[in-house]
């Protein structure tokens, strides 16, 4: 008689809200991941990147608004699915609460952690793009590289942080990551 698996349980937006104070996870398809802190670098280079972001769009007088995590993202607009990008940025208000995101923001970078590897790389990744997202920034300090996925275009770099680095949701939005290059060796 063949062996039946136990089925495995499907969690919710409550059950990441019941965690115990201080406990960062994130929900893809009713399955809790968790988050381990991030390190120092990563902390730097987010923060490099959200202040290019948003001080681009306060210049343009833009009407997109950039978030840095822990912000939710609610991908589905259903109880199944929960994330925390380390940078949001969202261009449709409609879709901002004081909860956070309900639906999927136009871009989103993730910084790769050691842990957060396989998720950055992977599950986010196909979630993000079946989700709307329009952009999707993989920064990956330790390999040196950044990966965009612009889903609009159908199109996909493969950069360096000795690289300037075109947003695709901006006609003149350019990252230079070589201002961020000494961040790799802290």
């Amino acid at each position: 008689m063949p062996l039946a698996l136990a089925p495995q349980k499907t969690y919710t937006i409550d059950d990441v809200y019941a965690l115990p104070n201080g406990k960062r996870a994130e929900l893809v398809d009713g399955q809790i991941y968790d988050m381990a802190p991030p390190s120092r670098k990563h902390q730097m280079i987010t923060g490099e990147l959200f202040t290019a972001i948003n001080n681009y769009i306060k210049l343009k007088n833009g009407i997109c608004e950039p978030y840095i995590a822990p912000f939710a993202v609610f991908l589905n607009k259903d109880d199944k699915n929960y994330v925390e990008p380390d940078i949001s940025v969202i261009c449709d208000k409609s879709k901002l609460t004081d909860k956070g995101c309900f639906g999927a923001p136009d871009w989103v970078i993730e910084i790769v952690s050691p842990s957060s590897r396989r998720m950055d790389y992977f599950t986010k990744l196909f979630k993000y793009r079946t989700a709307g997202i329009r952009e999707y920034w993989i920064v990956d300090p330790e390999k040196n590289r950044i990966l965009v996925y612009n889903f609009e275009s159908e199109d996909t770099g493969d950069y360096t942080f000795a690289d300037c680095v075109k947003a695709g949701i901006y006609d003149d939005l350019l990252v230079d990551f070589s201002n961020m290059a000494g961040l790799l060796n802290i």
